[in-house]
């Protein structure tokens, strides 16, 4: 495999060889089911910095937020051991082997091949957004739509409804009046799950792996199950987990669930883990919490528009270090480790 010369700039890197993207897979696979090693970390550390094509192949891989971890461990190494043997032989095996990881993962599709460097989410979507990115959109019937990092939806107005298809990530709707239709439509939000129905409201619905989960600010919420089971309503300041089979009431989280619309995120008591996973949806990379301090408590208001300043406020506001192994390789640990632990 030939690459173009290390100082070779973006547009002379089009598309990215086979062989590198292949590498990019075996390294995402090694770190999300392994405990990183010194050894393996600094092999990973050599190949990403051998030439500005490797870290251009892990920038994509990682915004693409393949969640590997999210499977029963012996599932997931049984079908990445199906798609390394996949992987390599031709494209369309390459492609094969790359949709079946995404398919096993449950929170991400990966479809990449050629041009096509997004998950298959967007590529479909009406309208999207990518990691660490924030869209609004104002529909036609007064609604505002405010979708989250690494989101997607599709919008489909007719005469007789409208409907928010939420495919990925996480939106924020204030309804409109829809006062030009001739009479009120109503307003649903169709998810894997199930579906809601907007009474006049303002509510976020964000997809997770096995359900929905529903925060109001105003109005009222109706969820339905996809699978028919019972239905609920959901009030202000409420938050529902909603999936194929029912509609329960959840308990309030450690954070606002709205804030991420002003671009934080508002902490309350948050364990340091669960906020570190928050801050890393906006920002492609590997950001590790050392489980020594995973269940420090913090309390705070953490931008999301730029997570490297939020991880320097963090280590001056908490006894925690801040340690960049890469640009997209960060370890956050005690403060008073030792160096070599970071």
């Amino acid at each position: 495999m030939n690459l173009p010369p290390p100082d070779a700039g973006p547009a002379d890197w089009e598309p990215i060889p086979a062989g590198v993207i292949d590498a990019a897979i075996a390294w995402a696979v090694k770190i999300e089911f392994n405990q990183p090693e010194p050894s393996l970390r600094a092999a990973f550390e050599a190949w990403l910095a051998a030439h500005p094509m490797h870290t251009a192949a892990w920038q994509r891989v990682q915004s693409l937020h393949t969640d590997f971890a999210a499977l029963p461990t012996q599932l997931a190494l049984d079908t990445l051991e199906t798609a390394a043997a996949e992987r390599g032989r031709n494209s369309l095996r390459r492609r094969r082997a790359l949709k079946l990881l995404s398919l096993m993962s449950g929170t991400a599709a990966l479809a990449w091949l050629g041009r096509e460097q997004t998950p298959w989410q967007r590529l479909t979507a009406d309208a999207s957004t990518a990691t660490g990115e924030r869209r609004t959109l104002a529909l036609a019937d007064g609604t505002s739509v405010q979708l989250n990092t690494d989101s997607a939806v599709e919008v489909k107005l007719s005469g007789s409804q409208r409907l928010i298809v939420l495919t990925r990530g996480e939106i924020l709707i204030s309804t409109g009046t829809d006062a030009a239709a001739p009479a009120r439509r109503p307003f649903w939000v169709d998810t894997p799950f199930g579906r809601l129905q907007a009474l006049g409201t303002r509510f976020a619905v964000r997809l997770e792996p096995n359900a929905v989960q529903v925060s109001v600010d105003e109005g009222r919420v109706g969820l339905y199950p996809r699978a028919g089971g019972p239905g609920a309503i959901a009030a202000p300041e409420q938050s529902w987990r909603l999936s194929k089979a029912a509609a329960v009431r959840a308990a309030q989280p450690d954070f606002d669930p709205l804030a991420w619309a002003d671009g934080v995120i508002v902490a309350r008591h948050m364990r340091l883990a669960d906020l570190l996973a928050e801050l890393s949806r906006y920002r492609s990379g590997y950001l590790v919490c050392d489980t020594a301090i995973a269940d420090l408590r913090v309390s705070g208001v953490y931008r999301t528009d730029d997570i490297d300043r939020t991880l320097e406020f963090l280590s001056r506001t908490a006894p925690v270090g801040v340690s960049y192994r890469t640009r997209f390789w960060i370890t956050v640990y005690p403060a008073d480790a030792p160096a070599s632990r970071a």
